[in-house]
């Protein structure tokens, strides 16, 4: 089974373990998926994860605390200027303060909080809350 989004596939086989209230799920690896697995980590979203290897790119399983409402991937991979965050946080966030957005910038993958902090725009690439 070949997927061309791995990251909305992972993000939504999370989401639908939440939802179900399984204590952990297991989901493909990624340079990208871990460092987004690791900002929901930080922010208290998931317990921790693991990486093992199994021949094909290895997987990560995911210690789930039922703490997610919702998460998925933006796409388009819209590219967002310092002055637009704005209007995609009222886009994918329900409310302020409330959540995050994942955005790639030159500077690497950081939420759009720190992203406006050090007044940097990039490409949005998931959000959870």
């Amino acid at each position: 089974m070949s997927q061309n989004d791995i990251l909305s596939a992972a993000l939504s086989k999370i989401l639908n373990a939440e939802k179900v209230a399984q204590k952990e799920c297991t989901v493909k690896s990624s340079k990208v998926i871990k460092k987004i697995l690791e900002i929901m980590k930080d922010r208290l979203y998931l317990g921790g994860f693991k990486e093992e290897e199994d021949n094909r790119g290895g997987i990560i399983t995911i210690n789930l605390l039922g703490r997610i409402n919702k998460c998925g991937s933006i796409k388009p991979r819209y590219p967002i200027k310092l002055e637009d965050y704005e209007k995609f946080e009222k886009r994918y966030l329900i409310a302020k303060d409330f959540g995050f957005i994942v955005v790639s910038t030159s500077q690497g993958i950081m939420t759009h909080d720190k992203a406006k902090e050090k007044g940097l725009g990039g490409r949005l690439l998931a959000y959870c809350y």
